[in-house]
């Protein structure tokens, strides 16, 4: 009597998230200072994260009123 193993047969689902990488939608836009995925600012073709633009936005050039 064969005895199957069904874990061993399964893939895993590690191998199927990520497989490839993201060319369009949220997850593939990064922060160009902190590569963070999260709270993005495109606008002005500025690409960087809510948190980074506090911290350099004087640098960059914004002003607060």
């Amino acid at each position: 009597k064969a005895v199957t193993d069904t874990k061993s047969r399964t893939m895993p689902f590690s191998t199927i998230w990520h497989a490839h990488p993201k060319k369009y939608g949220p997850g593939s836009r990064c922060c160009r200072v902190c590569s963070n995925r999260h709270g993005i600012i495109r606008k002005y073709g500025l690409s960087v994260c809510r948190q980074c633009f506090r911290q350099y936005a004087e640098t960059i050039g914004f002003k607060k009123d």
